[in-house]
């Protein structure tokens, strides 16, 4: 599977933003899609994922209620819709794709090369 994430730039406080991450390869309906994200000097962070069979999200607690995730499974696409967006979001985003249900990198096989975000105050 080879992962392809866009969307990123700069927006303000309190702006929205949608990330998209496209897919190749046959299986993509049956992984798992997550995002994470990695800001300068620290180390990467989980932020969601989505299952691959009933759509079920999960999120890390300092993005509930402000982003979410959603997959089309027929255009090969994972989306992360992000509102309220902060300062403390400011990251390079990527998008994976793995067999586990997990907030941890390791469980993701596939890695996008990244897109930026940056939120100013």
């Amino acid at each position: 599977v080879q992962l392809q994430a866009s969307g990123g730039g700069l927006v303000q406080a309190g702006d929205s933003l949608r990330l998209s991450c496209a897919a190749s390869g046959r299986t993509f309906s049956g992984y798992v899609m997550g995002w994470f994200r990695q800001a300068p000097g620290k180390e990467r962070e989980f932020v969601a994922y989505i299952n691959s069979r009933d759509y079920t999200p999960y999120y890390t607690d300092s993005v509930k209620g402000r982003f979410t995730i959603s997959r089309d499974n027929a255009k090969k696409m994972v989306y992360l819709q992000m509102s309220s967006l902060k300062p403390e979001d400011t990251a390079v985003y990527y998008c994976a794709a793995g067999l586990r249900m997990t907030g941890q990198g390791y469980g993701y096989e596939y890695w996008g090369q990244g897109t930026q975000v940056t939120v100013s105050s």
